[in-house]
């Protein structure tokens, strides 16, 4: 272990902790603001997340506080995880303790549902101009229990300053936690929420027992969406080739650790909505923002047929059954 600058992180659900862990064993003292109280006591006296990230022993150079000013006390870097419907008043609360030389990083992947905003644009509206525009965004194919076991993972740093992407990237990455930096800060917002959407109709597909095939389909032309809604949001169509594209996206709709695609296996399953969500701890971005993408892509007339399809399966009650008959029903046009 090396030592290394102290890091704040903000959040201290699954993917918080699981980066607070990261981090830490690293080398570089933690201290994680966790919005319990019970989650704070349990992480400085027992070592442990046992609301969020139960199993998982805690770096003894890991804390936790209550106190969000006390979390980002003398710390440059401060990593924000927060779920995106939290966002803009978790950073308002932030904005005053935050030092003029803090590099944040959002880990959060999402869009508001009331403004249709990405993450970016929240920072851009909470936080002060200098701090906002070095703001870094990380993203990729990252499942929380497989980083705190050191399975080798990696991700994109994504920021308009370059410099303030490469502080991030020294204070986050590890021997196991390999970070590519880009400049293309839509296209990873973008990849990083938009998959959540695409794992929840995997998951529908496998909940009603079909197959591979039904899946790999889904995959592959839920990217061609989140292709059309990025490009024409000005995002570069080389982004979703990436981590925070493909990878994401994969790793989302096939991997049994996925929040979102668990929702929409249930879904498919017969359970409701209601009993799906009472019954989780932790949050499934895809929910949320669903029905956000499916007012950004009419705004925008972007069309996307299985996010308008899974929208309609979470807040419409569409039978599932009928929104894939609808979607096989589509008149089939060019693939390009």
């Amino acid at each position: 272990m090396t030592d290394k600058d102290p890091v704040a992180v903000i959040g201290a659900g699954a993917w918080g902790t699981a980066l607070a862990w990261s981090i830490a064993s690293s080398g570089a003292p933690t201290k994680i603001w966790a919005r319990e109280k019970e989650v704070a006591e349990a992480v400085n006296f027992s070592s442990e997340n046992s609301l969020f990230l139960p199993g998982v022993t805690l770096p003894k150079n890991l804390t936790a506080t209550n106190d969000m000013a006390e979390a980002v006390d003398g710390r440059r870097v401060v990593v924000f995880v927060a779920p995106s419907q939290f966002m803009r008043s978790t950073l308002a609360s932030l904005a005053g303790s935050l030092s003029d030389g803090s590099v944040v990083v959002s880990a959060t992947k999402g869009i508001e549902n009331d403004t249709l905003a990405l993450p970016v644009d929240i920072m851009a509206d909470t936080l002060p101009r200098p701090i906002a525009n070095r703001c870094c965004f990380l993203s990729g194919p990252t499942f929380a229990k497989e980083l705190v076991r050191g399975v080798p993972t990696a991700a994109t740093i994504a920021s308009k300053d370059r410099s303030a992407a490469l502080v991030a990237k020294d204070a986050i990455s590890s021997r196991s936690f390999r970070l590519y930096i880009s400049d293309d800060v839509m296209g990873v917002e973008l990849g990083g929420a938009l998959k959540n959407i695409i794992a929840i109709a995997a998951g529908i597909s496998d909940g009603l027992g079909y197959g591979h095939n039904t899946r790999a389909a889904i995959i592959t032309r839920g990217l061609a969406e989140i292709i059309r809604l990025g490009v024409n949001m000005g995002a570069d169509a080389r982004t979703f080739a990436g981590l925070s594209g493909i990878g994401d996206l994969v790793l989302t709709c096939a991997g049994d650790l996925s929040r979102n695609r668990m929702v929409g296996l249930r879904l498919g399953k017969g359970e409701t909505l209601k009993e799906i969500v009472d019954s989780m701890h932790a949050v499934a971005e895809g929910v949320a923002t669903a029905a956000s993408v499916y007012s950004l892509a009419k705004e925008r007339g972007v069309e996307m047929p299985i996010a308008s399809a899974v929208y309609s399966v979470l807040h419409d009650g569409m039978d599932p059954r009928q929104a894939v008959t609808g979607l096989m029903s589509r008149e089939a046009g060019d693939e390009f």
